[in-house]
């Protein structure tokens, strides 16, 4: 029998401006309105948020309703007549709007959101010429919330976006409403700040300029910028992001909607880190190392020592990639590699485990997609602070979590996820025995929700992977994994560990994952002094600061021979052990591809000019292996290097079997906070001054 029939009964017909159209059984009509293309205007209403039906903007008509309804918050019955653009709408809109321009200050000259104001682009078609309002407005004094987020109160209207952004999304309610009527007023509790990891999506919700992004505040007005479409470069989500720029120069960093990826949100370090592309250490010349002192050097000159190096090291040549570069990056740095010998190449390099690093999957992810993470209705964390690791992956779990998933948490320190979640706290280097009793017992709360569930799924934070028995972890994981049908996911390190893995910048895999004969050193070993190196690449990262080693990472870089950095910024450490600085593009300068941790490839362009002659990552390493001789590196894009590595990894080959080895002696190490994740967050003030808790003393106007 066909099931046609008991599809529409949640379907009804409706008439939109004389248009008959079907909607569902209790749909709003605005989103009705929104399918058909006809546009109601709105300013509280928003896809993403709960409906506050506060500004009354999207009113509409409604046959044989005596007056005007609201477009968000009425739902649809059968037989409806809805009209947007009657006389009677339009002057029910017209009226609203003069209304919310009463105690509006009219300063759009001077403001931030002007030319892309929604209440300025609304005030064109519904507002008045003149006002009738002769009164004394309303003035409300601005607030100081934090070093993210500029506070113009008096333009406020009232829409209580980003009251419900804290309550719905981002799970703490850091904005709230004083007072009522015209006198009501969005606020902090008792002057606190608005900090958490997702709060500058405030500035995107607000639809006047009540909230703008601080560290932009005055720098650029929306006509002056270009817009070009990127990628977000700090962690596994791969978010979507417009980067604007003016004259060259990166100026802001917005959202781009993507659902299936970050949806209409992005975290704030993916929003202000751009500040750190412009660092005070940033350097717009090679450098070079001529009897212990630093000299500029011209490209010709420094690669031609970069290449004499290279060649004279041959198989002795090691290199630390960062797990953040691009896949072409990637790709290109282990041909070289390859092509000199050595096998002596990683992007690993806060891992501390790698005894069994053959028992590893060929590409680590999540084993689903991110949209599939809210789905699933139980999920079990193991070593993860997610809200550092993935802010935006964190998002999706709680959205599990609200949707009533259970979530469970197993790990060595607790950490406030803002939803409710079945904590256990276990002793550092027990992960992995803890992980083998609920492999084995139906008995324990999280036993059960994980038994019970019929879509459960496990993740490893990066605790979990950077602990000295992390083969031991994975392999217990993967026990209870099968023993309760759950997915074994894995939250990876940096914007592109999983394109690092298919491009094979690992000692023991090569393009694609598959095996070699002779694994080379790893990240522990070329930073621990075990055989030492007649050359290393440094590429994209600060090994110091960004490796297990820590700062012991700086006496094993001395003793390694000829060191070359490749790097947009020259550190006084790097200065150090390097023997030959190449400036290079950060991810907003140059094209590239990264992979996400759901298996996502996602590419993106240079939006902004290199600061002075530093050149493109993959560029710099094309013309390389030209001067090395080698073949195949004839590339005029990084396209052309994306489409050939893609046509070398069409089939992968299977995941090993797991081993339950025994963990390799190593220090338990822990994962970077939020805003120390990798050398451009870290050098963004902004970010910097929320995580020392302080206040942005930058005065208004100028210039950090």
């Amino acid at each position: 029998m066909s099931d046609q029939p008991a599809k529409r009964d949640d379907v009804v017909e409706v008439e939109v401006d004389g248009v008959t159209v079907e909607a569902r059984k209790g749909q709003m009509i605005i989103e009705v309105t929104d399918a058909v293309d006809a546009y109601v205007p709105r300013f509280c209403y928003h896809e993403k948020l709960s409906i506050a039906a506060n500004c009354r903007m999207c009113l509409v008509e409604v046959e044989k309703v005596p007056k005007p309804l609201p477009a968000c918050a009425t739902p649809v019955a059968p037989g409806m007549k809805i009209f947007t653009r009657s006389p009677r709408a339009i002057a029910a809109q017209k009226a609203t709007m003069e209304f919310l321009l009463i105690n509006h200050p009219l300063d759009c000259p001077i403001c931030d959101q002007g030319g892309e104001c929604e209440l300025q682009d609304l005030a064109m078609g519904y507002g008045r010429d003149v006002s009738r309002f002769v009164e004394r407005k309303r003035s409300v004094k601005d607030q100081d919330i934090g070093p993210l987020v500029s506070t113009d109160m008096t333009r406020c209207i009232h829409c209580t976006r980003c009251v419900r952004f804290g309550q719905e999304i981002a799970g703490i309610q850091e904005l709230g409403t004083v007072g009522r009527g015209d006198r009501m007023e969005i606020s902090t509790f008792i002057e606190r700040s608005v900090d958490h990891e997702l709060s500058g999506n405030i500035i995107d919700l607000c639809p006047v300029g009540a909230l703008n992004s601080k560290p932009f505040r005055y720098r650029a007005r929306s006509w002056e910028m270009s817009q070009h479409e990127t990628i977000a470069p700090h962690d596994c989500v791969g978010s979507n992001l417009f980067a604007h720029v003016r004259r060259g120069q990166l100026m802001r960093v917005v959202p781009r909607q993507n659902d299936e990826v970050n949806e209409t949100w992005i975290s704030d370090r993916d929003r202000f880190s751009y500040e750190g592309v412009y660092a005070d250490d940033r350097f717009e010349r090679p450098l070079v190392k001529t009897d212990g002192e630093w000299q500029e050097a011209d490209w010709s000159l420094a690669l031609e020592q970069t290449a004499t190096a290279l060649r004279t090291a041959g198989a002795r040549t090691g290199a630390l990639i960062s797990p953040s570069a691009t896949l072409e990056e990637h790709y290109l740095l282990g041909r070289i590699l390859r092509e000199l010998g050595s096998h002596n190449v990683d992007h690993r390099l806060r891992r501390t485990d790698f005894g069994d690093q053959a028992g590893d999957p060929r590409v680590p992810g999540l084993g689903l997609s991110l949209a599939e993470l809210e789905t699933r209705d139980a999920i079990l964390l193991v070593g993860s602070d997610l809200r550092a690791e993935a802010p935006m992956l964190a998002h999706r779990v709680r959205k599990a979590a609200v949707a009533g998933a259970g979530i469970a948490v197993l790990d060595t320190a607790s950490k406030d996820y803002l939803f409710p979640v079945l904590r256990e706290t276990v002793a550092a280097g027990e992960l992995d025995a803890a992980l083998r009793d609920l492999a084995v017992t139906t008995e324990g709360s999280i036993r059960a929700l994980l038994g019970q569930a019929e879509r459960p799924a496990i993740l490893l934070g990066q605790r979990a992977q950077v602990s000295p028995a992390f083969s031991r972890i994975r392999h217990a994981a993967a026990q209870l994994a099968v023993a309760t049908g759950a997915t074994l996911g894995f939250v990876t390190d940096g914007a592109n560990a999983a394109g690092a893995a298919l491009a094979g910048t690992l000692p023991h895999r090569g393009v694609g994952g598959v095996d070699v004969d002779q694994p080379g050193l790893n990240a522990a070993d070329m930073l621990g002094g075990e055989g030492s190196l007649d050359a290393c690449v440094v590429f994209g990262c600060e090994p110091e600061l960004d490796s297990a080693a820590g700062p012991a990472a700086l006496e094993a870089l001395a003793a390694l021979g000829r060191v070359i950095c490749v790097t947009p910024w020259a550190t006084d450490a790097m200065r150090q052990y390097a023997d030959i600085i190449l400036p290079i593009g950060t991810w907003a300068e140059t094209a590239g591809t990264f992979v996400n941790a759901e298996g996502r490839w996602q590419s993106f362009g240079g939006a902004a000019r290199p600061v002075g002659e530093a050149r493109p990552g993959w560029k710099v390493l094309r013309v390389l292996g030209n001067l090395l001789d080698l073949d195949g590196f004839e590339y005029a894009s990084a396209e052309e290097v994306r489409d050939e590595l893609a046509a070398r990894v069409n089939s992968l080959p299977a995941d090993p079997a797991l081993s339950d080895s025994a963990p390799a002696e190593a220090a338990a190490q822990g994962y970077p906070e939020l805003y120390d994740i990798d050398p451009l967050v870290r050098r963004a003030p902004a970010l910097a001054r929320v995580a020392a808790g302080d206040e942005d003393e930058t005065p208004i106007g100028e210039v950090a």
